[in-house]
């Protein structure tokens, strides 16, 4: 055996590991972690997904909750296996922007993990129960105000845009609100359906439904301009308080470290499952507007926004000891 040859012996055999990870991670099965429990906003989402990335890598993907620490128990679980791509989180923007507020000893940041897409996205609606006597924003304040220390406001979880969206409200206009927060958008939607919840910042697509059926009624949305699934609703924005705008996204994150040539795999299924015609259909019918950014301006992104929330959870006190009373 010559040199030369020994030599290319010698270099493929010291590439062999990576290899055989690289290959192991995208020929096995593949979980999608989410932490909060089925039956809410993102199970749908996440099952849709999830079927569309199986058949373009030709692997099985397994949705998997992982419920506990309003989200945080998912998120460590992650970090903490090993970064071959096997495994991936199903984030939020409440999961990656304002979990960090809460948990400061966390052993996980977003530094922890690598975004592959920012999927979809919504603004949150401000839902009243038909009891309220109330047929907008303004008529709801004035009603608020009158029943001042008898109300309280819902949220799908505690630590989300809907329970510090709900806290503004509150110190805003001076209500004397409690909050009861609820486990997921599933069961806020329905304690909001059957009166346990009068009122409280909701997703979209959990609730659009019930409010087109005339089940319950929305008088505003948080976004930048009137949402395609109720036009008729206007932004706060145009309400005079721009400073309740906020969106809610999904996306999905890997253990930072994932290999360049799996992350790319990965990136161009999550690519191709959200801008599949189909796909795209079924998730605009679910009051998403499909956004699929990828990039690491995403990350740039969730950092700032990080930052914006954190003051807002400094301002309310709020603590995740102070669960209130979590249904």
């Amino acid at each position: 055996m010559n040199r030369r040859h020994f030599a290319r012996l010698a270099l493929s055999a010291a590439a062999l590991p990576f290899c055989a990870s690289a290959t192991f991670a995208q020929s096995g099965v593949i979980r999608l972690i989410i932490g909060v429990p089925a039956g809410g906003a993102l199970d749908p989402y996440a099952r849709l997904i999830a079927e569309h990335m199986s058949k373009t890598l030709g692997q099985p993907i397994i949705v998997e909750n992982k419920v506990g620490a309003s989200g945080n128990l998912a998120a460590q679980y992650v970090a903490d296996q090993p970064a071959d791509g096997n495994l991936i989180w199903l984030a939020t923007q409440a999961f990656t922007e304002i979990l960090p507020n809460l948990f400061k000893n966390s052993r996980w940041s977003i530094d922890s993990f690598h975004p592959i897409i920012r999927g979809v996205e919504a603004p949150l609606v401000f839902i009243v129960h038909p009891s309220v006597p109330a047929s907008s924003f303004a008529e709801f304040i004035q009603w608020a105000k009158q029943n001042k220390g008898k109300l309280s406001y819902s949220s799908y979880q505690p630590g989300t845009p809907a329970h510090f969206l709900g806290f503004q409200m509150n110190e805003k206009f001076n209500l004397d609100l409690t909050h009861v927060p609820f486990n997921g958008s599933g069961a806020q939607a329905t304690a909001l359906l059957g009166g346990h919840s009068q009122f409280g910042f909701a997703q979209v697509n959990s609730t659009f439904q019930l409010v087109q059926a005339g089940k319950l009624k929305a008088l505003g949305t948080t976004g930048e301009k009137r949402d395609r699934s109720l036009p008729d609703v206007p932004t706060f924005a145009e309400l005079g308080y721009p400073e309740f705008t906020a969106k809610v996204w999904f996306g999905l994150l890997v253990k930072e470290g994932t290999p360049p040539d799996v992350l790319k795999r990965l990136t161009d299924a999550a690519v191709a499952a959200h801008t599949d015609p189909e796909n795209r259909k079924k998730l605009e019918a679910q009051g998403f507007e499909v956004t699929a950014q990828t990039g690491p301006q995403l990350k740039a992104d969730i950092k700032a926004q990080t930052v914006r929330w954190g003051r807002l959870v400094a301002a309310s006190g709020w603590s995740v000891e102070d669960r209130g009373t979590t249904k």
